[in-house]
């Protein structure tokens, strides 16, 4: 049996990380370089197809034998895209307009390895639904988390019990990776499973 390739999270996110390591898998981690497209006019499977592809590729050039994975999150409430707040001011708004509604989160992955060269991508949606929050509830909330790096302003997972309702669907997919597609797609395209 020839060793399984390297594997790269080409993603600065402590939640996928996390996410990773505690399904059991060795990986390194590259902060991909990149410019990631944030146009609220294109449909949301696109854009996070699109960043999840450059995050992937970017961090794929220098590491053409590993096998790298990168994904993107954001959040669709109606017809608007939300990705991360720009400042508190606007993480609020965001939790404001979230409050007593249903959203959705998607996630798109890409896995790619240059050399010999194969990959995979897939995106998954989940339904969010909020309870409804009282003005304090929700200040009380962001005074738990750090609300700016986290897409939609909130973290499912970080004291998620707070403003979330029920969640239907992938649990892992609204912390930021899929983890069941994710493990299937590394074990069936690239040989790459968890430490027993």
């Amino acid at each position: 049996m020839p060793a399984a390739p390297k594997l790269i999270l080409a993603s600065g996110s402590p939640r996928r990380s996390d996410l990773l390591k505690e399904a059991g898998y060795d990986f390194e981690v590259i902060k991909p370089d990149i410019e990631e497209i944030e146009d609220g006019s294109l449909p949301i499977r696109e854009v996070t197809a699109d960043n999840a592809r450059l995050k992937a590729e970017a961090v794929s050039r220098a590491n053409p034998e590993a096998v790298v994975i990168a994904a993107d999150t954001l959040v669709l409430l109606g017809d608007r895209n939300l990705s991360k707040p720009l400042d508190r001011e606007e993480a609020a708004s965001m939790l404001k307009s979230l409050n007593g509604n249903s959203h959705q989160v998607f996630t798109a992955v890409t896995i790619l390895r240059a050399t010999p060269e194969k990959q995979h991508r897939f995106t998954i949606a989940t339904d969010v639904h909020f309870k409804n929050l009282s003005e304090w509830e929700m200040e009380t909330y962001h005074a738990k988390i750090d609300p700016m790096d986290k897409a939609g302003a909130y973290a499912a997972q970080e004291h998620g019990e707070l403003i979330i309702d029920r969640i239907e669907g992938s649990m892992t997919n609204v912390i930021g990776l899929p983890m069941d597609e994710v493990t299937t797609a590394l074990a069936e395209e690239f040989g790459i499973t968890p430490r027993s």
